[in-house]
């Protein structure tokens, strides 16, 4: 059928829309963008049936294909076939860079839907500010000698979730909670230092005065709760936010005019909100991400006056991120003490030795989701004595659940996807905007693989969902190119 008949003009229509409809709901809901990345295939697979379709082979394309392949053949040998063909569908979301680049081709449409994606962005980050400067929940700072809360456990400084279920964000609720208790006892849920304790506090008689009732001297709203955006963790929220905050210094690096000017001005505030966001997610390792995603920015696309004044701004920044971090989780930056890194090195170091200690291991991994019903032939976590999960490192994951040859095939991808961003934006005759885009996507896929190290962030389909759309834009600016570039990256 014709290129210019009403159906493909039609379905071309409908997938753009849909893909500016996933570009708006990435940051704010992992339904809606799953929704629209349905509508988006679905209105493409329509387009195939009347429209003869042509596909160019290159070097990142085949890449994606291998790790696409290698994972699903991964699955069919895992120790749980039909769990790990279930996920195959999250695997399936790679579809969403193909998409993007092949249909996001004018420099119109690549600019709404970063513009869109930047504004659904700053929305989600002016909730989390605007939640924790209004605070959530119940915070007693100061308790009596006798007070019920604290014989039943709670300490000064700790924040009340709930009681017996219901959410509790003043004395007056802990009240109303605590007299529709049927047999005198009050289950609370207690926030310290990033644990959720479980206490029952005995019911105490109903008084005028509810702080005098729980022995509560001095309360406020609740601010420790590391904030998760409109995501259901924190750490997912950070590696998102990660990679929007890059294409928006990007952008800002590039933007033309003085300090002044209006595109600077904001892109300025959406980089701030961004940024105090990322801070109050408390996540060391999305922190660092950033700061290797901005240091690799500002040392390609600046001058060394620039540079010079960043690393006169990282001092002061840093040194109060690493006061926040003690004052909120009570640990340092590097804390070979905390917990969450000792656990991790126990993961990690019985990972490689399930991964090494069988031929098929290393060929196809044990498959993806296998480890939640089979950690205990291989006496992982411990022998169950650490909380169960997965291997907290992006690479470590892919070469344990699928294999070394899927690792091999990522990391290929990921090299021939950085070289084409580098490559684009030194040599590439692109207005400032896509070269904006392009330097932001180049850092925040370097920090966002950096915090990979620490962190199975392709794990999160939220966050692959912004990484694949930022990935199909860049490859559509690129593929714009004038011819020597576009030979030069193939």
């Amino acid at each position: 059928m014709d290129e210019n008949s009403n159906i493909h003009r039609l379905t071309n229509k409908a997938l753009q829309l849909s893909l500016l409809l996933l570009a708006l709901c990435a940051p704010l809901s992992i339904a809606g963008t799953q929704i629209a990345w349905s509508l988006a295939l679905f209105f493409w697979l329509i387009r195939l049936a009347f429209v003869r379709p042509t596909f160019k082979t290159d070097g990142i394309t085949t890449a994606i294909i291998a790790f696409v392949g290698l994972t699903l053949v991964s699955s069919f040998f895992s120790y749980e076939p039909q769990v790990s063909l279930r996920k195959m569908v999250a695997v399936s979301l790679v579809t969403i860079v193909h998409l993007v680049a092949q249909n996001l081709r004018d420099t119109k449409m690549v600019r709404r839907a970063v513009v869109i994606l930047l504004i659904s962005g700053t929305v989600a980050a002016a909730y989390a500010i605007g939640k924790f400067a209004i605070g959530t929940n119940l915070k007693v700072t100061k308790l009596t000698a006798d007070s019920p809360l604290r014989a039943a456990g709670v300490q000064e400084g700790d924040t009340i979730l709930s009681a017996n279920g219901k959410s509790v964000a003043s004395p007056d609720q802990l009240s109303a909670a605590v007299n529709t208790s049927p047999d005198g006892k009050v289950a609370l849920k207690v926030y310290r230092y990033e644990v959720i304790f479980d206490y029952d506090m005995a019911a105490t008689s109903q008084q005028a005065d509810n702080m005098a009732r729980f022995g509560i001297e001095a309360w406020s709203r609740g601010r420790d709760v590391r904030a998760s955006g409109f995501f259901g963790h924190y750490t997912t929220y950070a590696e998102a936010v990660q990679l929007l905050a890059s294409v928006a210094l990007g952008l800002l690096i590039m933007a033309p005019g003085g300090p002044f000017a209006r595109h600077k001005l904001l892109l300025g505030a959406v980089l701030a909100a961004f940024g105090f966001a990322l801070f109050l997610t408390v996540t060391r390792a999305s922190w660092a991400g950033f700061m290797i995603s901005a240091a690799a920015m500002v040392l390609i696309g600046t001058s060394r006056k620039t540079i010079l004044i960043c690393i006169l701004c990282v001092v002061p920044l840093a040194a109060g991120g690493v006061f926040y971090l003690q004052q909120k989780r009570n640990v340092g930056f590097v804390d070979t003490g905390d917990n969450s890194t000792t656990w991790r090195m126990t993961v990690w170091r019985e990972g490689v030795g399930v991964l090494v200690s069988n031929p098929r291991h290393l060929a196809v991994g044990i498959g993806m989701d296998s480890l939640k019903t089979h950690w205990r032939d291989w006496g992982m976590f411990d022998n169950g004595k650490l909380p169960i999960g997965h291997m907290h490192s992006t690479p470590l994951a892919f070469a344990f659940e699928r294999g070394v040859p899927v690792l091999i095939a990522w990391i290929i991808w990921m090299f021939l996807y950085l070289r084409m961003l580098w490559r684009g934006f030194r040599l590439g005759e692109f207005d400032w905007f896509e070269r904006g885009v392009l330097l932001g996507a180049l850092g925040g896929t370097t920090g966002f693989l950096a915090s990979g190290l620490v962190h199975y962030n392709w794990g999160d389909s939220e966050v692959v969902m912004i990484f694949f759309l930022i990935m199909g834009v860049s490859i559509s600016i690129v593929t714009r190119a004038t011819k020597p570039v576009v030979t030069a990256l193939t």
